[in-house]
């Protein structure tokens, strides 16, 4: 295999390769560096004996990516305040036709998911992302993560029934998420309480990752009146120059606000039932460099 055959096969693949580094481990920079990793190790292997390139590159990013992941847990156990994956543009345009497809790479990438997975070993987090969100199978696992196919089971099973304990008990539609959102966007920004309070469930959640260096609370606030009163006073108190832009962010519709054309942070909502269940808020900066670097 030549070197530019080699590049254009990883060039093919890095989509699924950065698909699974992400979800792995939650930060798009961490992702890339390990996606970076990945190509070294292919551009000097002895492809010669290479006869599946997709199966050999996902293989060696989930040992990186494993081996990242340990690095940074104790990175993130004394992250100050709420924690919340790097915000992750997920637009897939014409690349996953298959709206089943769609829904479950939606689905394990999703803000809430990846909250979850935070709580799992590297291990269970390497097998449900693979098994999960890309469909392979418990023998391929094995090899990739170098373990006996009924520990990979075991370790399947044991994700798998973390995630379902501890993820939203509810189906997020995509139409009402985008109308809701909207709604919440404009009783907001006209300092309409009683508009937010109406469209608040009763236990609605509000997660805020400043990173200790963006305003955010450093606590999850509960309760409509306490999430309602929130939103409105940092309504209130305003954004300068401020604007908006609506993208597919983590597999759902998502708000960027905008401070003078620069990125300030980024808002999403879980809704069910006609109500908001839960406000994820991200305004650390070091999580808001992929989508700076953006063009407008």
């Amino acid at each position: 295999m030549t070197t530019d055959i080699a590049i254009d096969v990883f060039e093919e693949h890095r989509p699924v390769l950065m698909g699974v580094a992400y979800r792995m481990l939650g930060r798009v920079a961490d992702a890339e560096d390990v996606v970076q990793d990945a190509w070294l190790r292919w551009s000097g292997a002895d492809r010669s004996d290479v006869r599946e390139p997709r199966g050999f590159l996902v293989r060696v990013t989930t040992r990186l990516a494993i081996d990242r992941l340990r690095q940074v847990q104790s990175r993130n156990e004394a992250y100050p305040g709420p924690w919340l994956p790097e915000p992750y543009v997920t637009d897939y345009g014409a690349t996953v036709p298959d709206t089943a497809e769609r829904a479950v790479l939606a689905d394990t990438v999703s803000l809430a998911v990846l909250v979850v997975m935070e709580s799992l070993s590297p291990l269970e987090r390497a097998v449900f992302v693979l098994r999960e969100a890309f469909g392979y199978p418990y023998a391929e696992i094995a090899t990739m993560i170098d373990r006996a196919e009924p520990a990979v089971r075991q370790l399947a099973g044991r994700a798998r029934r973390h995630v379902d304990e501890r993820r939203p008990r509810y189906e997020v539609d995509p139409v009402e998420r985008r109308e809701l959102t909207e709604r919440f966007l404009a009783a907001a920004a006209g300092g309409d309480l009683d508009g937010l309070m109406a469209l608040l469930a009763p236990d609605v959640r509000l997660v805020g990752d400043g990173g200790g260096i963006g305003k955010a609370p450093v606590r999850v606030l509960e309760t409509a009146d306490k999430v309602g009163r929130f939103v409105h006073g940092a309504a209130g108190k305003g954004v300068r120059d401020a604007s908006f832009r609506f993208m597919e962010i983590n597999g759902a519709f998502a708000v960027v606000l905008l401070s003078g054309g620069k990125v300030d942070s980024v808002f999403q909502l879980d809704v069910a039932d006609g109500r908001v269940q839960c406000v994820y808020v991200v305004r650390n900066p070091e999580k808001l460099l992929s989508l700076a670097a953006m063009k407008p």
